[in-house]
């Protein structure tokens, strides 16, 4: 019989999770590294906190932002915890949107011609992360080993 940690671990071994998995991580690497260490033009840590701040979201959740975007992209990077990382971003999407963006309506800002950035890009987000949410972190994530080796050790007691 599986245990909870191997059905949150198990994951095919497709090309296709793999695919989603570091595209997502490569996207919020960049993300996370601007809010940590201000990187790639970004606030670092104490600019980020304050601009969380005057969005009205508090401190503790803030945080908790800042670290699905950066540690979320190093578990996407090497296939740990793709479940948990997957819904810590997309759930970061969920309260942009609803914080910041809807108002803008759907589509990306390209031409200036809006406020702020639509929703579009959020949409695509979420949809990636409910891929590796229900599929796993698929070929050469760590999760998968991980699951083959409790199964391994599990059959042999």
């Amino acid at each position: 019989m599986k245990t909870l940690l191997q059905y949150f671990l198990q994951t095919p071994a497709a090309w296709t999770l793999l695919t989603a998995r570091l595209t997502l991580a490569v996207v919020f690497f960049a993300h996370g590294s601007q809010k940590v260490f201000g990187w790639f033009g970004g606030p670092g840590f104490g600019g980020a906190i304050k601009y969380f701040a005057g969005l009205h979201i508090p401190v503790f959740f803030a945080v908790l932002a800042i670290a699905a975007e950066f540690l979320g992209s190093l578990g996407l990077f090497v296939g740990l915890g793709t479940r948990l990382a997957a819904l810590g971003l997309a759930v970061n999407m969920a309260v942009a949107v609803v914080t910041a963006h809807a108002a803008n309506g759907f589509f990306m800002n390209w031409h200036n011609e809006q406020p702020g950035e639509g929703i579009e890009y959020h949409l695509l987000v979420v949809g990636l992360c409910l891929i590796l949410m229900i599929a796993g972190g698929g070929r050469f994530s760590l999760d998968g080993l991980l699951a083959s080796h409790l199964a391994v050790d599990g059959a042999a007691r």
